[in-house]
């Protein structure tokens, strides 16, 4: 019994180095991007510098491109403790609420603007596992969209239930948008990408809220199949190349209002 206590208390201890060995091989990495280029960076250098085996290294991120998945979960986490204030505090006003999250973003991510052009490059391929529509990029696009859910269940707007589903994917497919603006933004502190966000808020806001009415209800639905149709899955488009097949829709139905 004593020596199955003293290896729980191992298992305690190590733990917590191990997860400071894996913080410091993903904070190398990253400065290591920065400085010398993802491209140009290798797994040994980033040992090397981290002070650790390369072996050591590869134990905790199997490749760069996990490396980088480390760093998309991280912002994804850091994202989420930021807007939590935003989601919880009592704002109810749906513009706010949306300017917040994307504002947010853009707090977040700021630190990593110089290289972000470097991880879009490799993003861009459909067939990188960096991208955002990845298998591999399924917990930080699921914790995304989770975020725009409650960026919408949390605020005063009635929503369209047809709609009610698909439009925490439209949100962060907007978002995604967003990102590739920031990337090439040059101006300083990135001033361009806030004032896109501060017009884009109210203008999605207001399409939010206008889609619950009956005479854009043909419109809501388009909305929705087009975005049932092409939204990348790992099960879907980005595993086989081509959008799913569906029934054929039903004609809309007559605006009686």
């Amino acid at each position: 019994m004593k020596d199955v206590k003293e290896e729980t208390k191992a298992d305690e201890k190590k733990a917590p180095k191990s997860e400071q060995t894996r913080t410091l091989i993903l904070e190398t990495a990253l400065r290591l991007f920065k400085e010398r280029g993802y491209d140009k960076t290798t797994m040994r250098a980033i040992a090397q510098e981290a002070g650790v085996s390369v072996g050591n290294a590869y134990y905790y991120f199997s490749s760069k491109e996990h490396l980088v998945q480390g760093f998309y979960d991280r912002i994804a986490e850091e994202h989420q403790a930021a807007v939590e204030p935003i989601l919880t505090g009592g704002e109810k006003d749906l513009t706010a609420r949306i300017k917040g999250v994307y504002l947010g973003w853009l707090d977040i991510a700021g630190p990593y603007h110089e290289f972000a052009s470097q991880f879009f490059k490799n993003a861009a391929d459909p067939d990188s596992p960096l991208s955002p529509f990845s298998p591999e990029s399924e917990g930080p696009r699921e914790a995304a969209i989770e975020v725009h859910r409650r960026v919408i269940s949390g605020a005063s707007v009635k929503v369209d239930p047809e709609l009610a589903e698909a439009l925490p994917q439209l949100l962060w497919l907007q978002q995604m948008g967003l990102v590739l603006f920031w990337v090439y933004d040059r101006s300083e502190g990135a001033a361009n990408s806030r004032r896109l966000v501060e017009r884009l808020a109210p203008v999605t806001a207001r399409a939010i809220s206008l889609s619950r009415f009956r005479i854009l209800r043909p419109l809501v639905k388009e909305t929705h199949e087009l975005l049932s149709d092409f939204m990348p899955t790992a099960a879907g488009m980005a595993a086989s190349g081509k959008p799913k097949k569906r029934a054929n829709p039903k004609p809309p139905e007559s605006d009686s209002e």
